[in-house]
C-alpha cells in the first residue's frame, strides 16, 4: 500500500517555504506521492454544484489558487523521490498539445515521477471565464484529449484529426521519461467517469465523498470498482490492467461521520478503524491511498502527519 498527501495550491500554507518544508516532511515520513489540485480561477458566484459536499458548494474562503502545472514543476524540483500527482487536472482547461508538452517536460525534468490525474470538471462558470471548450461537451473533450496525449507521447509522427484536437506534421520531443507514458489516473464516480476509466485509465482514482455516487464504505467502493471493471470488459479491456486508488481528503483524526444509511463513513473514527478501512480497501485491490493533512499552520500539519504515520500507517504497512 502506498500513501500520499496533498500539497496546497491556495491559502496560508501555499508559500514557497511551506511547500518545500511540507514536501520534505512527506518524503521523510514515507509518503510516496504528493497531490496538487487544479483551479485556474474561482468565480465570485456560481450556480454549478460541487460534487463532493452535500451543500454543493466549495468549503472555505476560496479565491486564490496557484496554477497546477507550474506548482507541480516546482514541487518536482524541490523533491528527490516522491511522485507528483495532478489531483486532478481538469483536462478541458488547457489545450491538448500544450498540456501534453508540459507533462512530458515535467516527466523528463523529474526523472519520470509524474502521475497524470485527470477529470472532466464541474464548474461551468470557470470554463466560461477561461475560454475552455463548451462545458456541456467536457466529457467528449476529456476523452479526446487523453487520446491526443497518448498519441503525442508514444508515436514518432503523431497525427490526429479530432473534434477538439487536431495536429499533423509536427515533431513532438522530448517524449516523457516513463514508457509508454506517465500513468493516467482518471477521477470521478458517475457512469461516464466509470466508462472513461475503463477506456483510458491506468488507475481509477475516485473520491469517496460524492453524495450522488457514494463510495463511503468498503462495500460501496467494491461495488463501484465492480461497475468500472464491467465497463472495461464491455469494450474488451482486461480489468486487471486498471489499478485502484482512493482519495480520503476529508480525513481528520478521531472524527467519525455517518453516511445516509447510518454506517460509519470510511476513513473516519478511531485510528484502529481507519487502519481497518485501509486494510479492507487493500483486499479489494486498492494500492494507493491519498489523504489531506493540511491544517492552519505548518506545525499543526506536521503534527497531523506524524500522528497518522505512527497510529495508522504503522498498522497497515509491513
Amino acid at each position: 500500500m502506498e500513501f500520499g498527501l496533498s500539497i496546497p495550491n491556495r491559502g496560508p500554507m501555499a508559500t514557497p517555504e511551506a511547500i518545500k518544508a511540507l514536501a520534505a516532511k512527506a518524503e521523510e515520513s514515507g509518503f510516496v506521492r504528493l497531490a496538487i489540485p487544479d483551479h485556474v480561477v474561482i468565480p465570485k458566484s456560481y450556480a454549478s454544484r460541487y460534487p463532493y459536499d452535500i451543500s454543493g458548494k466549495l468549503t472555505g474562503d476560496w479565491g486564490d489558487c496557484m496554477d497546477q502545472l507550474i506548482l507541480m514543476t516546482h514541487v518536482a524540483a524541490v523533491t528527490k523521490k516522491a511522485r507528483i500527482l495532478s489531483s486532478v487536472m481538469v483536462a478541458p482547461h488547457r489545450p491538448a498539445v500544450f498540456t501534453a508538452k508540459a507533462v512530458a517536460t515535467m516527466d523528463v525534468l523529474s526523472g519520470g515521477r509524474i502521475d497524470l490525474g485527470v477529470g472532466a470538471g464541474w464548474l461551468r462558470e470557470e470554463f466560461e471565464a477561461i475560454g475552455a471548450p463548451d462545458f456541456d461537451a467536457r466529457g467528449r473533450v476529456t476523452g479526446e484529449y487523453l487520446e491526443a496525449f497518448k498519441t503525442l507521447w508514444t508515436e514518432e509522427n503523431p497525427a490526429m484529426a479530432g473534434e477538439f484536437a487536431a495536429f499533423d506534421g509536427i515533431i513532438f520531443e522530448p517524449k516523457p521519461a516513463q514508457r509508454p507514458h506517465p500513468p493516467i489516473w482518471t477521477g470521478g464516480e458517475s457512469g461516464p467517469a466509470l466508462r472513461r476509466a475503463a477506456r483510458h485509465a491506468d488507475v481509477w482514482f475516485p473520491i469517496g465523498a460524492n453524495p450522488r455516487h457514494p463510495l463511503d464504505t468498503p462495500a460501496r467502493f467494491a461495488a463501484g470498482a465492480a461497475r468500472m471493471r464491467a465497463e472495461a470488459e464491455k469494450i474488451g479491456r482486461d480489468p486487471a490492467e486498471i489499478g485502484l486508488a482512493f482519495s480520503a481528503n476529508w480525513y481528520r483524526e478521531d472524527l467519525e461521520r455517518r453516511n445516509d444509511e447510518g454506517e460509519r463513513f470510511i476513513m473516519t473514527g478511531t485510528d484502529e478503524q481507519v487502519a481497518g478501512d485501509a486494510a479492507a480497501l487493500r483486499e479489494i485491490g486498492v494500492t494507493r491511498l491519498m489523504f489531506n493533512f493540511l491544517r492552519p499552520s505548518l506545525e499543526e500539519t506536521f503534527d497531523a502527519i506524524d500522528r497518522f504515520r505512527e497510529t495508522v500507517m504503522a498498522r497497515v504497512l509491513p
